[in-house]
């Protein structure tokens, strides 16, 4: 063991620098510089031995013995420039002269050196180069027939009798080219060895690889069938990794995102560069007893692909002339999930920002106009002694003031009320109370209004409602923002009719008017803060654009639902369903108006009446 450990140390010092680098050409390189230079130290060890038995050398035996040298030069010209295919052309060179020059002078093809031949082609095998192969054959063909060449003409030199029937030179010729023909297989299945566990090792290194990443390595053909796919696969995906070969994989795209995904197969395919390409991809996330998915959910994923280098594609697909793909894919499904919540957090910010410009020209006329008045008229009275007023006309004068002034401060409560129902300080006070005599009140305040506007207002209440628990105020303050409403956006002539009735355990509030309607694509934003449905030179009401919204906020309050269907030039029907009590336990929620149902929103504060 110490006799081949130093042996190793001493090939691994004769190793050109760029044969270091590589197992396998490290590999090489040992087993084309042992032999021959353990051959050729062997043979010059052997050669006092040779004197003693034979004596002085002959000229033919010295010029042998000389030759031997060319293998230890072929070797340094290997360690020197680590030019592996030049040295075999070389060495098969070198081995070929002397073959040939021996044979030549003891007997031609019939020497028996002539047998060495044969194991030029062998020696170069060991290449793994056509090209050396194919020069090895050439030259032990080439060299076969000069030798007969040679003797059918007679120009070769007539041995001696005794050196050509010696059998002891044939049996020479033959084992000593057994022996060396012996080396090289050795040598042979030395390095298939090698080269065998070094792709174990590489294997493995890919295969760990494949087994404890999280990425999914995969290769498809030009169409997209799967070639193979890593067993990262099935922790992403859910399924064996069996069931996503072929189009296995293709079948769990998105239909919606099997363009964009073919689409980046057939590029890389072309060589193009795609870069990354995002898709949602079906995920099995529940099995049944038979170990079919019995759920599923899409998943995001993003892709990259390129094409397969042309040495690493099979036979089959060169022969085709396809070009393979290899992809990279990764789950950004999270990644997406925070795209998502930023762009609806954009969303909600833009949406703030238009409700504040809502709100400010909203107000500059709300505010503006009442405003106005009051200064006006109280200004007109301020100078009674110039004007000269009648009495009448100071009651009208301060009667517009005071409608002003009640005007403003609905304004003002709407404002003040919206705000402390965003801050969450907004306070109900639940209490038993009869929901009829609050429903016909709010009618009769509002018959008035709706008697100089021509509408005929209907309420259908029956006298048999139940009494119901929550704040009463509130109660009056959903009707009459929406019966008030209904009047405003109600032509003369058309009808609103206000209706109660017991669903189960609900109180349900009907508002239906024959008015202009809501179109479609404002109905998804009704009842935001200052939104006011239509365009802004359309409408011929005022308004702040808050009556919906507070009522929204005040039916959730009290644990109810509000529901919406218009159509344009068809009339409005308002729903809005109440519990009949409270649900148990004192907090009562709501939601900011301008944020989806299902966000969190603070809790408000329920007192009880005492």
């Amino acid at each position: 063991m110490a006799v081949s450990r130093i042996i190793g140390e001493c090939l691994d010092a004769l190793l050109h620098p760029s044969a270091r680098y590589d197992a396998l050409t490290t590999a090489r390189h040992r087993a084309f510089l042992a032999p021959r230079l353990l051959g050729s130290l062997a043979a010059f060890a052997a050669f006092p031995l040779y004197l003693v038995l034979r004596g002085a050398p002959t000229a033919l035996e010295a010029a042998a013995f000389s030759w031997l040298i060319a293998p230890i030069l072929v070797a340094w010209f290997l360690s020197r420039t680590g030019r592996y295919e030049q040295a075999h052309f070389l060495s098969s060179l070198a081995l070929t002269a002397l073959v040939v020059g021996v044979a030549a002078l003891t007997g031609g093809i019939q020497s028996f050196a002539a047998v060495w031949l044969v194991v030029i082609p062998i020696e170069a095998a060991l290449s793994a180069s056509r090209r050396a192969v194919t020069f090895a054959a050439s030259l032990a063909l080439g060299g076969a027939a000069l030798l007969i060449g040679l003797g059918l003409f007679g120009v070769l030199p007539t041995p001696t009798a005794g050196a050509a029937s010696s059998a002891t030179l044939a049996a020479f010729g033959i084992t000593s080219a057994a022996l060396y023909a012996s080396g090289l297989a050795y040598g042979a299945v030395w390095l298939a060895r090698t080269n065998g566990a070094l792709l174990n090792v590489e294997e493995e290194r890919y295969r760990l690889l494949a087994r404890n990443m999280s990425d999914v390595i995969s290769r498809h053909n030009r169409n997209g069938a799967v070639r193979f796919i890593s067993p990262a696969a099935e922790n992403l995906l859910g399924t064996p990794v069996a069931r996503l070969a072929e189009h296995g994989l293709f079948d769990r795209v998105h239909v919606a995102d099997r363009p964009a995904y073919l689409k980046a197969m057939s590029d890389a395919a072309r060589g193009r560069e795609t870069g990354s390409v995002e898709f949602r991809i079906r995920r099995d996330v529940a099995r049944d007893e038979r170990g079919r998915p019995s759920a599923a959910e899409f998943v995001w994923v993003e892709m990259r692909c390129r094409p397969l280098e042309s040495n690493l594609t099979t036979t089959a697909a060169s022969n085709a002339g396809e070009t393979e793909v290899v992809a990279v894919m990764r789950d950004i499904t999270e990644r997406k999930i925070h795209e998502q919540a930023l762009d609806q957090a954009r969303a909600e910010a833009d949406r703030a920002d238009a409700a504040k410009s809502r709100f400010l020209a909203t107000m500059s006329h709300e505010l503006r106009t009442p405003l106005n008045a009051i200064i006006g008229f109280s200004d007109m009275i301020l100078q009674d002694d110039v004007l000269m007023l009648g009495p009448e006309r100071r009651k009208e004068y301060a009667q517009l003031i005071n409608d002003s002034g009640q005007h403003l401060l609905s304004v003002v409560n709407g404002i003040l009320d919206m705000s402390k129902m965003e801050s969450g300080s907004f306070e109900i006070v639940p209490e038993p109370f009869a929901p009829r005599p609050a429903l016909l009140n709010c009618c009769n305040l509002l018959a008035l209004k709706a008697r100089d506007s021509g509408i005929d207002l209907v309420t259908r209440a029956p006298e048999n409602l139940p009494e119901v628990v929550g704040d009463p105020r509130a109660f009056k303050q959903i009707l009459l923002n929406l019966v008030s409403n209904a009047i405003k956006f109600t032509e003369r002539g058309g009808t609103v009719t206000v209706s109660a009735a017991v669903e189960g355990t609900r109180l349900v509030l009907r508002v239906t008017d024959t008015g202009v309607g809501i179109a479609e694509e404002d109905l998804k934003r009704l009842g935001d803060p200052f939104f006011q449905a239509g365009k802004t030179y359309q409408r011929r009401h005022e308004g702040t654009g808050l009556g919906l919204s507070i009522v929204k906020s005040l039916v959730r309050m009290h644990g109810g639902e509000i529901e919406v269907q218009s159509q344009i030039d068809c009339g409005t029907t308002v729903t809005v369903s109440l519990p009949l009590a409270l649900p148990a336990g004192s907090n009562v929620t709501t939601l900011n108006p301008a944020m989806p149902a299902d966000s969190p929103a603070p809790d408000y504060q329920v007192k009880k009446s005492a």
